[in-house]
Order: C-alpha cells, then sequence, then structure tokens
C-alpha cells in the first residue's frame, strides 16, 4: 500500500510515502526490509519504500513508479536509492518460499536480461540457488532487476552494500535478533 503525507503532523500506516511539495522530508523505517528512495531531478517530487520480499512480490516498486508517471517524470530523470537491508547471505528461506519468490517478482516474460557492466556494478555472485534445503534470497538484487524493468537507466540506480543483519553495532535486525528497533530513513525534497 502505497499513502501521501498530506497533513503535517499525521503519521500514515503504508509501505511507501510520495511527497510533491518542495521542502519535504518523508520518513520510512525499516529493519532487514529496504528502504528505497526516489527522487525526480527535475520537479524534485519524492519517495520513499519500505520494500521487503512481500513488497517486491506485489509489484510495490512498479506501482510507485507509475504515481511518477502520473506526475510526468520522464525515465531518465529519475534517481533511486537503496539503503541498508538484508543481505542474501544472511536471508535464507525454505526451496518453496525461495520459488514462489522468483515466480511472483521476477515475471520470466518481462524479466531483461543484465549486462555485464550492469551485473558487476553491483553485483559480483548472480548464483542464487544452494543445493541445500536453505535458499539465499537476495531481495537487493530483484529490486534493482524491477528497476531495470521499468526503465530506470542503471546509471541512475544506488545500492547500498550494507547488510542490516551483518552489521550488528549500526543497524537493527528482526532476523538477527527479532527486536522491534528499527532504522529511520529519510528523504528530502
Amino acid at each position: 500500500m502505497l499513502g501521501s503525507y498530506s497533513e503535517e503532523g499525521t503519521k500514515t500506516n503504508a509501505d511507501g510515502l510520495v511527497g510533491n511539495k518542495c521542502s519535504q522530508n518523508l520518513w520510512i523505517y525499516t529493519a532487514d526490509c529496504m528502504p528505497i528512495f526516489f527522487a525526480d531531478k527535475r520537479t524534485r517530487n519524492v519517495a520513499t519504500l519500505h520494500c521487503g520480499r512481500k513488497g517486491l512480490e506485489k509489484k510495490i516498486i512498479k506501482n510507485l513508479i507509475k504515481i511518477f508517471d502520473n506526475f510526468g517524470t520522464s525515465r531518465d530523470e529519475l534517481l533511486v536509492a537503496i539503503g541498508p537491508a538484508i543481505s542474501k547471505e544472511h536471508y535464507l528461506v525454505d526451496k518453496m518460499t525461495f520459488k514462489e519468490f522468483y515466480r511472483k517478482a521476477e515475471n520470466k516474460n518481462t524479466t531483461i536480461k543484465l549486462t555485464k557492466t550492469q551485473t558487476d556494478l553491483c553485483f559480483r555472485d548472480s548464483n542464487h540457488f544452494r543445493k541445500q534445503n536453505l535458499n539465499q534470497l537476495d531481495i537487493k538484487r530483484s529490486a534493482y532487476r524491477q528497476l531495470l524493468n521499468e526503465n530506470i537507466p542503471y546509471t541512475n540506480i544506488d545500492i547500498s552494500n550494507l547488510c542490516t543483519y551483518k552489521f550488528k553495532n549500526e543497524f537493527n535486525s528482526w532476523r538477527r535478533s527479532q527486536t522491534t528497533s528499527r532504522q529511520w530513513n529519510l528523504i528530502c525534497s
């Protein structure tokens, strides 16, 4: 669900916020899920998403980009940053969840092939499948692929390599310690 922040001091329960006013701050909190920030270079409209496995399966990125389309944003003008989130090394899921995720999150008819430059830019290990009972789920890579499928230039996408699970002194992680503490993430227009 996406929400807009329309009144000062109003809280909105949603996985995304969109701001279309100058000098506006959008805050979102995350633990192992990704904070994803969007900014239109021309209009200074901004948005932020709380995006994890379920959000990727429901195509929350595509839905948000449709909102920017309604604002008249050019895909070449849209900047995207994916903040710290759990890395695939620490996001282990059973085979059924793994297969279902890739069936929903990455429609084989629309998934584009990454060039060597695009892959090397953000990801060194493309082997997602392990011959064990648990599989590594790479939500950052899936978000990246969804952004590319929406024709966001790879040069406009920045991805943090920080893992919320691994860096226990810097980040809170639900999967590591079942804490209810979160990181606050901010984008300003």
